[in-house]
Order: C-alpha cells, then structure tokens, then sequence
C-alpha cells in the first residue's frame, strides 16, 4: 500500500486534501472535454449555469454569488470570451461597467454541456454514497470563515504561542 502523506496528516493538511480531490476532478473533466471534441474548461461550468439562470449581468454580480475575486472572473470571462462563448457589452448607464452573457454558441451547446453536467452531479452523488452530509460541514467551515478569517484565526494561535 502506497504511503499517503497528506491523509496521514488528517486535519492539519485539511487545504491540501480538499485541493488534492478538487484537482483530480478538475482534471477527469478536462480530460473528458478533451475526449470529446469540447473546447470548454471545468471551472467554467459555474458561469455558464449562472448566465444561463440571470441572462445579461456584470463581472461583480458573477464573482459575488459565486465568492471568487473579481481579477479571476475577469480572467474566466476573457478565456470564455475568446472562445466565443460570451459577449461582452458596456452597460447602457455606466460605460466603464461590462455586461456580459452568453453567446449563441454558448447556447446552442447549452443541452450538451447540461447532460455532461447531469452526468458528472450522478457521479459525484455516487462518490458520496448519496450521503449529503458533508455539505453540512463545509456550510460550517464556509460561515466560520466568513465570521472571522482563517488570517485572523492562526495568528492568534500562533502569537499565544510565542508570548512567553
């Protein structure tokens, strides 16, 4: 049996597990993209499914609901962009403000990529043996982390630690 440093760790390496099993899908989806002819990257299913629900909205009103940075939904919609799967027009009232949706190659692939994804939640709910309550967890972990920073968490500790 192969040794497995990081779940030997346990909880103190809890980021690199969770990086490790998020990184192994992202690849198999990439990989089964590839396999099929399909020019789209795993981390953009969130922004399709988004667009598709709200239609035409703003680079914040993408990166707020979904909790990432605004420089990396820039980059995610420059990427989808490039490859024709977004149109991107300055709003009617604020100019500086981008507007984006989805383009008519995004939604004529749309009924694909829905039963690639319908495929891929069946085979995640198969890795959780339909057992949902990990969610529970990483809901707590997510509202803990919002109340007070992972930062402002370990700093603590570790200036406890050194105070003599």
């Amino acid at each position: 049996m192969d040794f497995d440093f990081i779940k030997e760790l346990g909880y103190k390496a809890l980021d690199s597990r969770l990086k490790r099993i998020s990184d192994r899908m992202a690849h198999d989806v990439r990989k089964f993209y590839k396999e099929f002819g399909i020019d789209v990257e795993p981390n953009w299913y969130l922004v399709f499914m988004l667009l598709q629900q709200r239609g035409v909205i703003s680079i914040t009103d993408i990166a707020e609901p979904l909790g990432y940075s605004h420089p990396s939904v820039v980059i995610i919609v420059k990427k989808m962009t490039e490859k024709g799967y977004l149109i991107i027009k300055k709003d009617a009232t604020d100019k500086r403000k981008q507007m984006i949706s989805l383009s008519p190659k995004a939604i004529e692939m749309l009924p694909q990529l829905e039963q690639i994804w319908d495929s891929c939640e069946k085979s995640i709910l198969q890795l959780l043996s339909e057992d949902l309550s990990i969610f529970s967890y990483l809901d707590a972990i997510d509202q803990e982390l919002k109340e007070e920073s992972f930062h402002n968490r370990f700093k603590k500790e570790y200036l406890k630690s050194i105070q003599p």
